[in-house]
């Protein structure tokens, strides 16, 4: 999807137009451009918005915003971490910005995150430019980044983590992440992990008239984990409910008590702005007409038949 910048004199003003479909879009009132450039793999821009503030974009689609980027990570990590006493090691596929590894490394028990970006340009980009997301998290000694194809080094990793989180873009054709949502990826994913190993992947947007991907990321995993907890979150810069998609080979996040949540995340030095023991279980309570599409779905992804988010 292309981004473009809209002059309107009478207004006196710029708008940054995102083009989320053929159908549908939206316009952020555009205050600053911060960074705009290329790399290998994509156009990145950090812009400043009216509503939203600095804002992540990413071949013109938003990644990620100051104003609500915690909604997002929060709800990504915490649901899958607080599943498991004193998680160890943590793998991050994607997630440049640097938040995920964030929100992972409140944990004490934790001793090692891994980071496997593809596009380094990206967090030299967010080690200038997002300091509100990761924090000085990449100076931390326990993180380690690997520029490299997050498929490939799960493939060949030799190590077992507790958890693997795919923070990524969404599929698309001619996309470097459109096989990071197949059967063949997820397999390689469930062998990387130890024997109570969780994984969590973003899994697209969960509109009533756009689901089919997150329906489908659900189905894929169900072939490959055992456990496999859909869950949506709003994000009101993504105007729309977000998807993820939760696969343990043993712990099942819904069942995880609000007493065992409240104890593993009171401890933390700053508290969360969003995710608590009273939100998890909720986050797991989708709409009838996704439940109904999940127990009907069937698709199964493959690296022959991808699929395409737009």
């Amino acid at each position: 999807m292309k981004s473009s910048l809209i002059r309107y004199p009478t207004m006196h003003s710029q708008w940054f137009l995102e083009q989320d479909s053929a159908n549908e879009g939206s316009f952020h009132s555009l205050k600053n451009i911060l960074y705009s450039g290329k790399s290998e793999y994509q156009k990145i821009e950090v812009i400043v918005t009216g509503s939203y503030g600095k804002t992540l974009v990413l071949d013109g689609k938003v990644q990620s915003t100051e104003a609500d980027e915690f909604i997002y990570h929060e709800s990504f990590v915490h649901p899958a971490m607080v599943a498991l006493e004193k998680p160890v090691s943590v793998l991050i596929a994607g997630g440049g910005e640097g938040a995920t590894a964030r929100e992972i490394i409140r944990y004490p028990s934790i001793r090692q995150i891994d980071i496997v970006d593809l596009d380094q340009k990206v967090i030299e980009i967010a080690k200038s430019y997002l300091s509100e997301w990761h924090q000085g998290t990449f100076m931390d000694e326990k993180v380690k980044v690997y520029y490299n194809d997050a498929r490939a080094f799960i493939e060949k990793s030799q190590k077992d983590y507790d958890l693997i989180f795919a923070d990524l873009p969404e599929p698309f054709e001619e996309s470097p992440a459109l096989k990071l949502y197949t059967i063949e990826f997820y397999r390689a994913v469930h062998n990387a992990l130890n024997d109570r190993g969780i994984f969590v992947t973003q899994a697209t947007a969960a509109t009533v008239n756009n689901y089919k991907t997150f329906i489908a990321i659900a189905s894929t995993l169900k072939r490959v984990f055992p456990i496999v907890c859909p869950y949506t979150v709003n994000v009101p810069s993504f105007h729309a409910p977000w998807g993820f998609v939760l696969a343990s080979k043993a712990e099942d996040p819904t069942l995880t008590d609000v007493q065992t949540i409240a104890g593993r995340i009171a401890h933390f030095r700053e508290r969360l702005k969003f995710y608590d023991e009273y939100l998890h279980r909720s986050l797991f309570c989708l709409p009838k007409y996704l439940r109904e599409a999940l127990e009907k779905e069937t698709t199964i992804i493959t690296d022959s038949s991808p699929v395409s988010f737009y």
